[in-house]
Parts: structure tokens; C-alpha cells; sequence
């Protein structure tokens, strides 16, 4: 059996497709659990019809408030042998859980799966910036690459992975995770060890609206991103030997640098942008990239947003991670 954990909050109009996507599935084991998180819309009303159609559904309330309280809510009750999570206002491709399944039965080991993701609109416009993220978690996942890149953004998509319950418990599922909780999740799947397994189906469908949670939601602002990222980096990646090296200094490099100070960490501070070398940012002298010729080791996070941008970095001494 599979566990699908369903939060949901004013999800209308958009619910009853998305429960109707799951009940669709190829692979029909499943247990559906919905966790109403303070809906003022008729979404609990919805949710208890589709429960008297389908004994396979239940329907919980938040026993806290917010998203993560709802999934560590939900998977008090998940029985299943393996788990995943579904975004209420989103769709399932109709064998999105036998594929991700299918590619777990495959493997002995602690293994998450994960799945191809594509973008709908429910207005006639949408952003370029979220079809680009599909293009690129999907080129990702096409050569199981997730994990390679996970500094840069959230590789793992909220409802596009699957895991045994096993693992799952032996992470502590959802418990402890703060916003953004999809990243901080796939953070947390990361450095506990679990491998990768992807499929290469579109597995999930996310679809865009003016009401969606990412697009309006303080808690998914960039600025919780860096602190999340900083939290593991600093934890797990920087050893106190090498030199710390920020290299950039927009928009996000200066809110690098703001959590550093925070968390009194020293570092070098360099740029590409002529304008800036030599002058100071709180207090902090910027140097130009004549800094990295020298052979001590470093280890450098790169806040630079060009496209085109390829750090030339003598990698015998440097370890690089990509936070843009």
C-alpha cells in the first residue's frame, strides 16, 4: 500500500480535480489521508464527500497550524509501505504511483524516487521562471543528478518523490523541518545518506494560479532559502580549515553575507564586477577574483546570477557550491 498525504487549505475550485487525479491512479492500493489545515472555503465539504464514495480517504483536522504541522498530521496516520505527498491544487499523472513504486521495488537499499514534473496554467499567461525550473529539475532527474545541484535550488519537487515508510521514520519523516519545507526536506534526504532513483515520466502536475501558495507566501522568500541553505552548508560542507570565500555580492550575495555576520563566520568577500572591488558592504572589504590564484584551500560559495557565468577555479584547492 501507498500513503498519500494530501494537505489542503482553500483549494477550490482546483480540489476536486486534483482528487479525482489520485483516485484515477493506475496503482489503486492506496491510503489517501487529507488533512484540513483552516479552510474557510467549502474544500472539508468536498473532502467528505469523496470520503463516503471512496473508503480509501480520510479526513483528519490540522492538529497544529501551517503545512508542516498538516503532513506530520497526516503521516501519524500513514499505514502504507511506502509514502509520498500531494499539493492539493495540483494533478497526478494517472501512473504516477506505479511508476515511482515500481522504481523503488527495484532497489534493496534506502532509496527515494523521484519523477519528471510539468507546469499548467490556469490563466493564460504564466511566468517563464517556473517553466524553466521544470526544464531544469527535469534535465536533472533524467540523469539522476538531484542531489548534485541542491544548493542551488530545491531538487527534489514537493509531490514528485515516493519513499518506504522505513526510511522515511528513520529521518523523522517531516518532523523538525522549517520553511521552505519541500527544501528542507530534500535536505534532510540528502545527508541522512538515501540514495536517488528517478523515473523518466512526467509523474506530477503542477499548476499555476494567482492563489498558489509559492507565488504569494513570505515563508517562500528567497531570504528563507539562504538560511536554509546556510544551515546545512555550514553543518556539513565547510571544514574550518579551508577559507571561506563569498564570491558575489547582488542581491542574494549580500543576504549570504547578512547570515554569515549573523552567525559570526568569517569569510572573503570577491567580485567580478569592477564597480564594486575595493569598496566595503557591512563593514567588509570586497576583493576581486586575484584573491582565488592563491593556493590555500578554499572552500566558496558562488552567488552569481549570469547565465553564461563559469567560475574558473582551480578545483585541487577549492571546493565550489553553486547558491544561485
Amino acid at each position: 500500500m501507498v500513503s498519500v498525504i494530501i494537505p489542503f487549505k482553500n483549494p477550490m475550485p482546483y480540489f476536486e480535480d486534483c482528487l479525482n487525479s489520485v483516485l484515477n491512479q493506475s496503482y489503486n492500493n492506496l491510503q489517501i489521508i487529507l488533512i484540513n489545515d483552516g479552510s474557510i472555503d467549502n474544500s472539508l465539504e468536498i473532502a467528505n464527500k469523496f470520503k463516503l464514495r471512496d473508503q480509501r480517504i480520510k479526513v483528519l483536522e490540522n492538529e497544529g497550524i501551517g503545512i508542516i504541522d498538516a503532513l506530520n498530521t497526516g503521516s501519524k496516520l500513514a499505514k502504507g509501505k511506502f509514502i509520498t505527498r500531494m499539493d492539493a491544487d495540483d494533478l497526478m499523472s494517472e501512473t504516477k504511483i506505479e511508476d515511482l513504486r515500481n522504481k523503488l521495488l527495484e532497489k534493496k537499499d534506502a532509496y527515494i524516487a523521484v519523477g519528471k514534473v510539468s507546469y499548467f496554467s490556469s490563466n493564460k499567461d504564466m511566468g517563464s521562471g517556473y517553466l524553466n525550473y521544470a526544464e531544469w529539475l527535469n534535465t536533472l532527474t533524467s540523469n539522476t543528478n538531484n542531489f548534485e545541484e541542491l544548493y542551488k535550488e530545491c531538487t527534489i519537487p514537493s509531490s514528485a518523490w515516493m519513499m518506504e515508510q522505513k526510511h522515511f521514520e528513520k529521518i523523522n519523516g517531516f518532523q523538525d523541518l522549517i520553511y521552505p519545507e519541500d527544501y528542507h526536506f530534500a535536505f534532510k534526504v540528502f545527508y541522512s545518506g538515501i540514495k536517488l532513483t528517478a523515473t523518466s515520466s512526467i509523474v506530477h502536475l503542477w499548476r499555476d494560479h494567482p492563489k498558489r501558495t509559492s507565488r504569494n507566501s513570505k515563508i517562500y522568500q528567497f531570504e528563507n532559502f539562504i538560511t536554509l541553505k546556510l544551515k546545512y552548508f555550514i553543518e556539513f560542507e565547510w571544514k574550518q580549515k579551508r577559507d571561506l570565500v563569498l564570491w558575489g555580492a547582488g542581491r542574494k550575495g549580500k543576504k549570504i553575507a547578512e547570515e554569515l555576520l549573523k552567525n559570526r563566520k568569517q569569510f572573503l568577500w570577491i567580485s567580478n564586477n569592477k564597480n564594486k572591488i575595493g569598496h566595503f558592504i557591512y563593514k567588509q572589504k570586497i576583493e576581486s577574483e586575484e584573491l582565488l590564484k592563491n593556493e590555500s584551500k578554499k572552500i566558496i560559495i558562488c552567488a552569481i546570477s549570469e547565465k553564461q557565468f563559469t567560475p574558473p577555479i582551480n578545483t585541487k584547492f577549492n571546493s565550489f557550491f553553486n547558491f544561485y
